[in-house]
C-alpha cells in the first residue's frame, strides 16, 4: 500500500455554501478554515471532505467522478436534501442490485443516493 485518502476535494465557486449542504448530508461541523477552503469531517471515520474555491467556472455535461451517499429511505432523503438545495435529476433507478437516485448538489455536481 502507497498510501490512505485523506481527503476528497471539490473544486468550486462557493465553499461556504457546499461545505454547510454536505455537512446536512453527511453529518459533522462545516469549517471554514479561510473564503477559499472549507471541509467537513463526517462521522464514522469518513474521510473528509473539503471545498476549494476555483476562478474556473463547473464545466457542463457529466461528472467523472461522483459520491454514492447511502440512506434508508431515498424518498425521504430527497424531500430534505431538496429543501436544503438540491436538486433531483430524473426519477428513481432500481434494477434486482437496488435503486438509486441521481441529484446535484447546489452547485450542480452530480451524487446519488442508493440503498
Amino acid at each position: 500500500m502507497l498510501g490512505r485518502i485523506d481527503e476528497l476535494v471539490m473544486d468550486c465557486a462557493e465553499p461556504a455554501v457546499l461545505v454547510r449542504f454536505w455537512a446536512a448530508v453527511l453529518g459533522g461541523r462545516p469549517v471554514d478554515r479561510s473564503p477559499d477552503w472549507s471541509y467537513v469531517d463526517p462521522p464514522d471515520q469518513q474521510p473528509r471532505i473539503a471545498f476549494q474555491r476555483v476562478p474556473e467556472a463547473r464545466p457542463a455535461g457529466k461528472n467523472r467522478l461522483h459520491l454514492d451517499v447511502c440512506v434508508d429511505d431515498i424518498d425521504k432523503a430527497r424531500e430534505q436534501l431538496l429543501a436544503c438545495g438540491a436538486r433531483a435529476v430524473g426519477e428513481v433507478q432500481a434494477d434486482e442490485q437496488g435503486a438509486f437516485q441521481v441529484m446535484r448538489d447546489p452547485e450542480g455536481n452530480e451524487f446519488c443516493l442508493v440503498r
